[in-house]
């Protein structure tokens, strides 16, 4: 708008410019030897000019002013959001980033814990396995001590059997009495041995 005003003023000082020596040298008296006649026609171009003048200023030059002005506004505002859409997207990025990297920690802390767990697990697998094996020799140790136990009765048994098989025969053959307590005793004296 200072612009504007500094034009119209040059071109009001340039019309002048030509219009006042005209005129001091059209008041002397010679007639007509100027540039510009000072007469009636002048000053009615220059009230039609300085019309022209305010009415362009009003109707051209103001809109087109206010148009620039509302562009000029327009392309500050569209600065602004692209820097305001600019500045989100680097929050969103450093936001997706942020979870990116709390996702891979979180992932790296189940992978941590599946492997605490698995070797937990086959330590416990491996203790049980441990045991069940201590059971199972247990349980063969007592079956041999039971297996062996009947196997030592079951042998008393037969030697009873035999010492009264022995017993019978001799009692048959009529031993007389010092023979026979030799003989139980030779079979007492076998089974404490066995036993």
């Amino acid at each position: 708008m200072r612009r504007t005003v500094g034009t119209a003023a040059l071109l009001i000082a340039a019309v002048l410019s030509l219009v006042l020596p005209s005129m001091a040298l059209g008041s002397g008296g010679e007639g007509g030897g100027g540039l510009v006649n000072l007469d009636k026609s002048l000053i009615i171009q220059m009230i039609n000019f300085l019309l022209l003048l305010f009415l362009l200023w009003k109707l051209l030059y103001r809109p087109l002013v206010a148009k620039l002005e509302e562009r000029t506004l327009a392309i500050k505002k569209s600065l602004e959001e692209a820097q305001l859409a600019r500045a989100e997207a680097q929050r969103q990025r450093e936001e997706h980033a942020a979870k990116i990297q709390q996702a891979n920690a979180e992932a790296q802390a189940i992978r941590a814990t599946a492997l605490k767990e698995a070797a937990e697990e086959q330590r416990r697998l491996v203790e049980a396995a441990r045991a069940e094996a201590g059971k199972l020799v247990e349980g063969a140790r007592a079956e041999l001590a039971n297996d062996l136990r009947r196997a030592r009765q079951e042998l008393r048994q037969e030697v009873v059997d035999i010492s009264i098989a022995v017993a019978e025969k001799l009692v048959r053959k009529s031993l007389n009495d010092s023979d026979h307590r030799k003989i139980v005793q030779e079979a007492i004296a076998s089974l404490e041995r066995s036993s």
